[in-house]
C-alpha cells in the first residue's frame, strides 16, 4: 500500500511547464500594471503587488490553483514571492486585474470570476488592450457581502469609461492600448517607467540649459565689467 504523502511534502510548482502564450501587447499591459502599482505602494510595509504567478487556494491540492494577471494584497509583508499560498498567507487579494485575450477570455469572464468571487476577492478588473472580446473593453466588479458569501455586482462606469476602485482609492481609464491608473486623492496619474525616464531627461535638459544660460550671462557680465574697467583707465 503506498504511503499517503504528508501536507507539507506536497510540492506546489512556480510554473505549468508550459510557453507562455500572451501575446507582446498582454505581457506589456500587464507588466506595466504591475510597475506602476509597485510603485504606487513601494513605501506602504503591508500591501504586496505581485502578478503572472500562481496562486494555490487549497492547501494539500497543487491543483486548486489560478495564475492572476496583477494583484494587490493588503494586510501583508513584502517579499519577493514566487508563488502565493493562501492558507501561509492568510489574506485574500483586495484587487485583481485580468488583461483579457482571445485565449483567456472565456475563462477571465466565466471561471476566474466564479472562483475569485467564492475566495472572497473584493474587486474583479477585466481589461480588454484593443476592445476585441469585451464592450466595454474595461470592466469591473465588486463584492457586495451578503448574509453568507458575498456576489459581485458591476461597478458603474463613468462617461469617460472609467471605473472607481473602492479598495485602493485609484480610478482606472482605458489610454489607448494601455489601462491608465490615476490616484483619486491627488487627482495624478501613476507614471510608467517609459513616462519617469522621459521626464527625467526633460528635467536634465531643463538643468543643462538653465546652467548654459546662466554661464554665459556670467561671461557677459564679466566682459561689460572687464570693458568699463578699461574706459575708467583712458579718462
Amino acid at each position: 500500500m503506498a504511503a499517503i504523502p504528508l501536507r507539507h511534502d506536497v510540492e506546489y510548482p512556480e510554473s505549468d511547464g508550459q510557453p507562455m502564450g500572451e501575446s507582446t501587447l498582454h505581457r506589456e499591459v500587464m507588466a506595466g500594471l504591475i510597475q506602476v502599482l509597485g510603485d504606487h505602494y513601494l513605501d506602504v510595509p503591508d500591501v504586496w503587488v505581485g502578478g503572472n504567478l500562481f496562486l494555490y487556494y487549497e492547501e494539500g491540492n497543487p491543483l486548486a490553483s489560478v495564475c492572476p494577471d496583477v494583484l494587490v494584497v493588503q494586510g501583508v509583508a513584502k517579499w519577493p514571492r514566487r508563488i502565493y499560498k493562501l492558507w501561509e498567507e492568510g489574506r485574500v487579494p483586495s484587487l485583481i486585474i485580468e488583461v483579457t485575450s482571445e485565449k483567456t477570455r472565456h475563462e477571465d469572464v466565466v471561471g476566474k470570476q466564479r472562483l475569485y468571487q467564492r475566495l472572497g476577492v473584493e474587486e474583479y478588473f477585466l481589461f480588454d488592450p484593443e476592445g476585441d472580446y469585451l464592450d466595454p473593453r474595461l470592466q469591473g466588479y465588486w463584492l457586495e457581502k451578503g448574509l453568507e458569501k458575498g456576489s459581485y455586482r458591476p461597478l458603474e462606469p463613468r462617461v469617460d469609461g472609467a471605473l472607481a476602485s473602492r479598495t485602493t482609492g485609484l480610478i482606472l481609464r482605458p489610454e489607448g492600448l494601455n489601462l491608465r491608473l490615476k490616484d483619486s486623492a491627488i487627482g495624478e496619474p501613476l507614471l510608467w517607467h517609459a513616462e519617469i525616464r522621459t521626464a527625467w531627461r526633460a528635467a536634465e535638459e531643463k538643468v543643462r540649459q538653465e546652467a548654459e544660460a546662466r554661464h554665459a550671462a556670467e561671461e557677459k557680465i564679466r566682459a561689460l565689467e572687464a570693458e568699463l574697467e578699461r574706459l575708467r583707465r583712458e579718462r
